[in-house]
């Protein structure tokens, strides 16, 4: 699980989660009302955005259309979450059965962490060995 978590507001605009995505290489970034994990917006939120929105379009035209769609339209809420005591193969179960990318780890109420499909993977690799 990864601890230091880069969230987003749900003012901000696609061409911003866009640009953290890119420049970070992070797949999923949960979003925050006041402090409150409210939901998670993930690729594929920003891929079905633009493809219902732009498919006639250039890259400029998309650019500019991302930089005026809020978050809020397009993030996954309320946001699936695992308790930081849940074990791998819960998550993992979780994750399956909900088909998501991965969980914000919130412990009373706060967002602690985010576990990735990739930290699963990672995780289960090691017990192979």
């Amino acid at each position: 699980m990864a601890r230091k978590v880069v969230t987003i507001s749900t003012d901000d605009t696609l061409s911003t989660v866009e640009d953290i995505m890119t420049l970070g290489g992070v797949r999923h970034i949960p979003v925050v009302r006041s402090g409150v994990l409210v939901g998670v917006v993930s690729q594929r939120d920003l891929l079905r955005a633009s493809l219902s929105n732009l498919t006639a379009f250039g890259s400029e035209q998309r650019r500019a259309f991302l930089q005026v769609v809020e978050i809020k339209r397009v993030m996954s809420s309320p946001p699936i979450t695992i308790d930081p005591d849940a074990s791998p193969e819960e998550a993992a179960l979780m994750m399956a059965e909900r088909k998501i990318g991965c969980l914000p780890v919130v412990e009373r109420g706060a967002l602690v962490g985010m576990l990735t499909e990739t930290d699963l993977l990672r995780y289960f690799a090691g017990q192979i060995r």
